[in-house]
């Protein structure tokens, strides 16, 4: 059995009168929680916004964050994010180089594979072609007899929140052909929606994460106050690969 936990959309850095207060305290609530679990998890994965301007005080403090709680979470870029300063920040790379940033993770219990679906500049999706060639190769390293989860932020198909789809991940029919190359995905993980939902794509479960900053109103919740509910607490999910290949996600709300 594999478990592990899923945040997303932490916004480090969000400007609410508050000079992102707010958004720190909401990310340190779910840390903390996160922190202090009696059992073990098997990852945590952080997929994008984890700053909220790509600055690079808003990386500086999600390092000092994840230090603080102990957790060096598996982590992907989002649209708020910016690839210098996030990979130069929390991984060490080249300020400089503005390629996407790829990572895979061979864990004991599975392959995890941080996709960067973001474009530079704008707040819609899309794994590159590059990216996609070292997904289908990265894939096809991983140890078959192993899970793969396929992670990114922005979902590569409508969720039926309008405020987020029309800036999903576009292009998909591409991705869908290299998901159906290999088996052993188990699942597709994104963020971006800032509300929790489960569906399929390509025939395998994808699930996006709830939002820690701020929670998405759905058409029939009404949206007088704008898209993004901000006073909801914050949430994050909890991911169970059992030995059969069935997927469970629990949702829990930090209160």
């Amino acid at each position: 059995m594999l478990a592990f936990a899923q945040l997303s959309d932490i916004h480090l850095g969000q400007d609410r009168g508050d000079d992102g207060a707010r958004a720190r305290e909401r990310t340190e609530r779910v840390l903390a929680h996160l922190a202090g679990l009696p059992g073990r998890l098997d990852a945590v994965l952080l997929t994008g916004d984890i700053a909220d301007h790509g600055a690079q005080a808003e990386y500086s403090l999600a390092a000092e964050l994840f230090g603080r709680y102990g957790l060096r979470p598996l982590i992907c870029p989002g649209n708020h994010d910016v690839r210098g300063a996030y990979r130069s920040v929390l991984l060490g790379g080249d300020a400089l180089d503005a390629s996407p940033v790829n990572e895979v993770h061979q864990l004991l219990g599975g392959t995890f594979l941080m996709c960067d679906s973001s474009v530079p500049g704008e707040g819609w999706g899309r794994l590159d072609d590059a990216t996609l060639t070292w997904l289908d190769a990265a894939l096809a390293a991983a140890p078959h007899d192993r899970p793969a989860f396929v992670c990114f932020h922005h979902p590569p198909l409508p969720l039926h929140g309008q405020y987020v789809d029309p800036i999903r991940q576009f292009g998909e029919d591409r991705l869908a052909a290299v998901v159906a190359r290999h088996p052993h995905v188990a699942a597709l993980l994104c963020g971006h929606a800032h509300t929790p939902a489960v569906t399929t794509f390509a025939g395998r479960p994808l699930v996006a994460a709830p939002g820690v900053v701020s929670t998405l109103r759905m058409p029939w919740e009404g949206e007088d106050d704008g898209p993004l509910d901000h006073a909801l607490p914050p949430q994050l999910a909890f991911h169970v690969l059992d030995d059969e290949g069935r997927l469970t996600t629990h949702f829990r709300v930090v209160p």
